[in-house]
């Protein structure tokens, strides 16, 4: 490790505790006397046994390939160990209510005060998740309509809970606080009035059997199965479709050659739909029945979710709904002239409005305050009541960066994981202006970051690697950031130091990569002309969310990224509109979420179903087969997921280790080779290798299982071998050192290459899926594509794939995505990173800003010609960019 000379040398520091009972308190309080947090010994992950300091009151940059250690170091060692201090001065009782960390292995940190961290959170996403919600706003409106709205004569003081959707007390009862309904119409129920009963006029009846049997109770009951539906009274048809009656009557079947009379029970369309959603628990059954729901604001709350009473509360003017409705900018003019009232009234529950009282302003003037920091990060166009998962990850991000900073604390540690990420250049430099408020104040900025840019404006730089996993876990060099300038073995440097030597940056040489500047960073320029499209897919008059009237055009079998701010409407453009209208073609009602999608289901509330897609004309699809999306969700929930499991090559591993003379003596086949059945596992652990140790007052842990060491499987099992090997030996060992042991089995040879190709050589085949990043997961799901069997005319699409990736990673993915489109795909990428926008073939900008002022798009082109619109903020950007990859 290289430290600057003005840094006191790790090597020189008296780590001693021998000097007596004193030494260990007057060691630290030198330790912190020095402006340092000093760290001896850390060894969490892959780190190996790190010894570092870094500067107390600065903003200190963590970089390193992904996986190389910096998350370990910054999160795992620095933040755990301060947490594990806070809890040490709860009260045992309160401990066993709050979920603590674990204990992180490093020897001693000294000079490490109090630590906040702020993660990347990456779990799905629910609609009853808002901005309000996020960012805790919501808490005071509603604290403000309780305590100083304006009620209606003779109503009685709600609490806050009141103006919830989210609570028991506010919901309304017929959407129950979602704001939207599914309800079912004729219209749904009976697309073809022309038919009748006996045709299959009620498309919503099951088939078969149970469809034959209600149309004989109807028979029965005297109703006419005959007559087209349309010709059907009023009375009747509303009726078969909607009553709540359940009539059970005896039939007799006539189509049967013996009279065989049953009791049979009616159900309404109606009634059967909503059974089916509720009870079922077939997913065939599930989806077949929401084909003839309908969608849509719920009528008895006009969408906003809440109770009539709760509606009947104003303030200024206005509902909690249409507060919640306007954009952050136009609530703060509305609270305004509250805050600024000189002689405001005290309190009473007497009053019918409190919004000239004391509790009025004081309210109001704390969430003008707290608005205001959302206001300076660029975040005045979103409203209270948004929706999280219609937000891009850039305006998730400065939600929560908005939160901490409005705590106002002192003397803390700030630990940011890639606090840049998903943020558009232009969004970035209001980002850089919250850190250095953070450590104006008082604060220590810890960032675990990959944007160069940011990186440049740190005090002090930690680079870590030189490699990721087993090749990794050294810290190269800590100190100023000028200084990695001369540090060779570091992959980081030619990229934060552009006239630097690439120093052997991983996947330089890899086939297929389209750099010219023999590695040099930002030189991804394809070597000759510029891809051409083959084709166009043409998408009009688009509308949802802020896209409104929006033609779009897409080429094909190119690489084309889509740009623009956070908010601009990027991601609804690709990931919502592009994919559903592709997917709708492609697998009929399944959509996007057909097949070939990368991500994982969402559960129904978390679908957007208040925002409708409206799509006009649409050309070119019979263009495109095959649609797959990749996304950086978990590639599982739990341990049991791993990247064998999931890519699939484990099964090959299985099939050869029960194709082998000992496994067929003894009766085994593959599925004895499986930890997550009985039979092979561990059943001490299940087959997890870990069991939990709960210590009440303490962190719980979690430790090798006692019966098996670790290794998941029972004795009998471990007994077989392959190559010399047993299935707990392979699971342990690195993509590397598989690809190597197994190429003589092709399938799995296969898997293996193509995740050395992205860049994950240094995984354990075994690595349970809740320790991958969500660069790693995503390049997983992408390789898992890449081994399939090459077929053309397929249409990928990515949101901001180079999220979370170091510029060393983004060269490997960059190079996946060209093999792609060369093998005749077509590639669309939402991307932030200028220097992969600068590689596309075409570029589609929007904008010109976030939210209702954005949903434009502003320029279209290859990088060059959008590099020169006077009216992209992405240009100037685009244009530096280029510059760099120019020969």
């Amino acid at each position: 490790m290289r430290t600057e000379e003005y840094a006191a040398p790790l090597a020189d520091l008296d780590w001693s505790l021998e000097a007596g009972p004193g030494a260990a308190h007057s060691i630290g309080a030198h330790h912190s006397a020095d402006g340092f947090v000093r760290v001896r010994g850390a060894r969490e992950n892959n780190l190996r046994n790190v010894d570092v300091a870094v500067p107390r009151d600065a903003i200190v940059a963590f970089t390193g390939v992904s996986g190389s250690g910096k998350s370990s170091l910054a999160f795992g060692t620095i933040y755990a160990e301060a947490q594990r201090r806070y809890f040490e001065s709860v009260a045992p009782y309160a401990r066993r209510l709050i979920q603590q960390g674990h204990n992180p292995k490093v020897e001693m940190i000294t000079g490490l005060p109090p630590a906040v961290a702020l993660q990347q959170r990456r779990g799905t996403p629910s609609s009853r998740s808002t901005v309000g919600t996020v960012t805790t706003l919501s808490n005071s409106i509603r604290m403000l309509f309780s305590r100083a709205g304006s009620y209606p004569a003779g109503a009685g003081t709600l609490d806050s809970d009141a103006f919830s959707p989210n609570t028991a007390a506010g919901a309304c009862p017929e959407c129950h606080g979602l704001g939207v309904a599914h309800t079912v119409s004729e219209a749904s129920l009976v697309p073809d009035p022309s038919l009748s009963i006996r045709d299959g006029a009620i498309a919503a009846w099951p088939t078969a059997w149970q469809g034959k049997n209600l149309r004989d109770i109807l028979t029965h009951l005297g109703y006419d199965v005959d007559t087209p539906w349309q010709e059907l009274p009023r009375k009747d048809r509303d009726w078969i479709l909607f009553t709540e009656e359940q009539p059970v009557v005896e039939i007799t079947p006539q189509r049967d050659r013996v009279a065989k009379p049953y009791k049979g029970q009616f159900w309404s369309a109606k009634s059967h739909v909503l059974h089916t959603l509720a009870d079922s628990k077939s997913t065939t059954m599930r989806e077949r029945v929401l084909r003839f729901m309908e969608t849509g604001p719920c009528r008895r709350c006009s969408g906003s979710g809440l109770t009539p009473e709760a509606l009947a509360v104003t303030f200024a003017g206005k509902t909690i709904a249409e507060l919640n409705a306007v954009p952050m900018a136009e609530l703060a003019d509305i609270i305004r002239p509250t805050t600024e009232l000189k002689d405001a009234g005290t309190a009473s529950r007497k009053l019918s409005s409190g919004e000239s009282n004391e509790v009025a302003v004081a309210i109001t003037r704390d969430l003008l305050q707290r608005i205001t920091v959302l206001l300076d990060l660029g975040l005045g166009y979103l409203a209270l009541g948004r929706s999280t998962p219609t937000l891009s990850p850039g305006e998730m991000q400065r939600l929560r960066i908005a939160t901490q900073l409005r705590s106002g604390l002192f003397g803390v540690v700030y630990v940011l994981d890639e606090p840049s990420a998903g943020l558009h250049p232009a969004d970035a430099e209001p980002l850089l202006a919250v850190l250095e408020q953070l450590k104006s104040s008082g604060n220590s900025v810890f960032v675990v970051e990959h944007n160069m840019d940011i990186v440049r404006r740190a005090d002090w730089l930690v680079d870590v690697g030189p490699r990721a996993g087993e090749g990794g876990g050294e810290v190269l060099y800590s100190g100023p950031v000028a200084g990695l300038a001369a540090v060779e073995a570091s992959v980081t440097r030619p990229f934060l130091v552009p006239d630097a030597p690439s120093g052997g940056a991983p996947g330089t040489d890899l086939p297929g990569t389209r750099a010219t500047g023999a590695g040099e960073p930002g030189s991804s320029e394809p070597t000759g002309r510029r891809r051409e499209p083959g084709a166009w897919l043409e998408l009009n008059d688009i509308t949802r969310h802020n896209l409104r009237s929006l033609d779009a055009s897409f080429p094909l079998q190119v690489l084309t990224a889509v740009t623009g701010v956070s908010g601009s409407g990027k991601s609804t453009l690709v990931s919502h509109v592009l994919a559903e209208v592709v997917g709708s073609e492609l697998h009929g009602d399944a959509g996007a979420g057909g097949p070939d999608s990368a991500g994982e289901d969402q559960p129904l509330d978390a679908v957007e179903t208040g925002t409708p897609l409206s799509v006009g004309t649409v050309a070119g699809l019979h263009h495109v087969d095959r649609l797959v999306t990749v996304d950086q969700k978990p590639i599982g929930r739990t341990p049991r997921s791993n990247l064998a499991t999931y890519t699939g090559l484990f099964d090959a591993v299985r099939k050869e280790f029960a194709a082998t003379d000992e496994a067929r003596s003894r009766g085994y086949g593959a599925g004895r080779f499986s930890f997550n059945v009985a039979g092979g596992r561990c059943e001490t652990c299940q087959g997890e290798g870990f069991v939990a140790v709960e210590l009440l007052f303490l962190p719980g842990s979690y430790g090798p299982c006692p019966e098996c060491g670790g290794s998941r499987y029972n004795p009998e099992t471990l007994e077989v071998t392959y190559r010399g090997k047993n299935v707990a030996d392979v699971l342990g060992m690195t993509v590397d050192a598989a690809a190597e042991f197994l190429q003589d089995v092709p399938s799995a040879a296969r898997s293996l290459q193509t995740l050395r190709e992205v860049g994950l050589g240094y995984l354990r085949l075994g690595q349970p899926a809740t320790e991958l990043s969500g660069g790693e997961a995503q390049r997983i799901k992408l390789a898992t594509e890449l081994q399939r069997a090459r077929r053309g005319h397929t249409l990928y699409l990515l949101d901001e794939p180079t999220t979370g990736l170091h510029p060393a990673d983004v060269r490997l993915l960059m190079a996946q995505l060209h093999r792609l489109v060369d093998a005749g795909n077509t590639v669309v990428v939402v991307e932030h990173e200028m220097d992969v926008v600068a590689e596309a073939d075409w570029v589609i900008d929007l904008g010109p800003a976030g939210g209702d002022a954005g949903g434009k798009i502003i320029a279209s082109g290859t990088p060059a010609a959008v590099a020169g619109s006077p009216d992209s903020r992405t240009a100037q950007y685009l244009a530096s960019a280029l510059g760099r990859s120019a020969p």
